[in-house]
């Protein structure tokens, strides 16, 4: 039996929440250390599994499978594809640097505190997130799939609700009550999406008689399973609804930019960068794959529900007073982006949105890891409150700017690959989405640059005279994340490699094929 890499790399962050969570309460160090060795481990697990996969090899690699619920057809059945392998890598990367950026984050604000071990339960809950976030990735049953996807919520919500961020203008008391309130949020719009979802995985069942993506789709190609037209249709439209709130799509998308701005800057990137991604690669994996007639039906309601993120979001990105929720609101239009490449049913559409999955979790996290060492410093997460930063910590304020570069998609950068790569894609079908979702990059140079001028430049606020540069630790967090978005910037291909065999093998589980030219090529 070869080793099961597969369930090694999801297994060894689990460990790792358990052995933090179990530190002495008085050795809070050591539960940060702990937290960061596993999750490194983890990411040399990841590291492995990348290595190992074959591009250009069968579609589901390092493939598990036993049984587990028999009498109800649920196995535990893993697999993995280049789309998976790429995300699995992307949390398994950003993890150890969530960990760093979040050093002290939940440490106690009062000394001799007898809370219930704050430190170790932060670091925990984000190991356990990361373990279920991986199973979601390599999962080919959906009932497993759902289980993870689910699950997720609790350490979520813990993690929004009980570790806050605590810059806040209205004091604690307050501070505690908006905190509830965006947990409670993000709980209710998830476990919502959920159970609709879970009615569908019930119904696929009856049709399907099992759970297995890929018996399923063999029983669909030799013909033994044949969906009716209706029944397909609704199906389709359980999973995509738990997969457009978590992506999140609008106007499922109210959620977010609570989470984001009460959360504390790392769990924010946990949740942009790491958590969201599920539902982007659920619409590739399981509405594709599993329903492609009602994926081609819904096309084109969901491309306009995209284009309609992408605008929205930066329109009130740009109305921002709080820098998180202006991330958040970016985030949410980025999102449109990919949500699009996906249903534009072309190649190019499917590799840039599995590129920009990517690409947006290390430029956001660069950008929000930032915005939380600056608000951490100044106490305050109102732009207005700033002014003239450069001047006093100019290392700071230049990797902001390159976090905010990446944001707006500037040639050279990440990021840029991936979007240009969605908008070809989408303008050789769709053309007049295509057009109106440019205006997406207009606005997001406004937000992003104006957002530079207001905290970064003009005359140094008092407030701000004294506040320090980036330390060590913080150096070492965002560093590598800059030096890999210049890297992926000019030459992304190590990540296309990986993930158009991927997208191939999706192009024709919808039965597409790119659009021909229309003017022939000069001989």
């Amino acid at each position: 039996m070869s080793f099961p890499l597969l369930t090694a790399t999801a297994v060894l962050p689990a460990i790792g929440a358990i052995a933090t969570a179990a530190v002495p309460a008085a050795k809070r160090t050591a539960a940060k250390w702990l937290a960061l060795l596993f999750s490194l481990a983890t990411l040399a697990s990841a590291i492995a599994v990348l290595v190992r996969f074959d591009p250009d090899g069968d579609r589901y690699q390092l493939t598990e499978s036993h049984a587990w619920i028999a009498d109800f057809g649920v196995r535990y059945e893993l697999g993995v594809d280049g789309i998976a392998v790429a995300l699995i890598a992307l949390t398994a990367l950003l993890i150890p640097f969530i960990v760093l950026a979040g050093w002290n984050d939940a440490d106690p604000l009062e000394t001799g505190s007898k809370r219930w071990r704050p430190t170790q339960g932060f670091f925990a809950l984000i190991l356990a997130v990361e373990a279920m976030v991986i199973l979601s990735f390599e999962a080919t049953d959906v009932f497993l799939f759902y289980i993870f996807f689910e699950a997720m919520l609790i350490p979520m919500y813990f993690l929004i609700g009980g570790f806050g961020d605590r810059a806040h203008e209205h004091g604690e008391e307050k501070a505690a009550t908006q905190r509830s309130y965006a947990a409670v949020k993000f709980l209710l719009y998830n476990l919502a999406g959920g159970l609709i979802m879970l009615a569908a995985v019930i119904g696929l069942y009856v049709v399907a008689g099992n759970f297995s993506l890929t018996e399923i789709a063999e029983a669909r190609a030799d013909g033994s399973l044949d969906m009716a037209t209706n029944t397909e249709r609704w199906l389709f439209l359980g999973f995509f609804f738990a997969f457009a709130v978590k992506a999140p799509l609008w106007p499922l998308h109210t959620w977010l930019p609570n989470a984001m701005q009460e959360s504390t800057a790392p769990v924010a990137v946990l949740i942009t960068a790491v958590v969201d991604k599920v539902g982007t690669f659920a619409m590739l994996r399981f509405c594709l794959g599993l329903f492609p007639e009602a994926s081609t039906w819904a096309t084109p309601a969901i491309l306009v529900l995209a284009v309609i993120s992408i605008i929205y979001g930066a329109l009130l990105a740009v109305g921002q007073r709080d820098i998180k929720r202006l991330i958040a609101y970016a985030s949410i239009s980025h999102f449109g982006f990919i949500v699009m490449g996906i249903f534009a049913m072309t190649s190019q559409g499917q590799s840039g949105a599995t590129l920009y999955m990517v690409n947006h979790g290390i430029s956001t996290a660069v950008l929000m890891l930032i915005a939380g060492f600056l608000i951490s410093r100044r106490g305050s997460r109102l732009i207005a409150d700033f002014g003239g930063v450069q001047k006093v910590a100019p290392v700071l304020a230049g990797t902001f700017l390159i976090g905010g570069l990446a944001t707006l998609s500037l040639p050279g950068l990440a990021p840029f690959v991936s979007e240009f790569l969605v908008l070809v894609g989408t303008f050789t079908r769709y053309p007049v989405i295509g057009v109106i979702a440019t205006f997406g990059i207009v606005l997001a140079a406004l937000y992003t640059l104006v957002l530079y001028q207001r905290t970064m430049t003009g005359p140094v606020k008092p407030e701000v005279s004294a506040m320090p540069d980036l330390r060590v630790r913080e150096i070492a967090v965002v560093a590598p994340l800059v030096v890999l978005l210049v890297f992926l910037g000019v030459y992304p291909k190590p990540v296309t490699d990986v993930v158009n065999p991927a997208v191939e093998h999706t192009m024709s589980d919808v039965q597409k094929k790119d659009p021909q030219p229309e003017v022939e090529a000069a001989k």
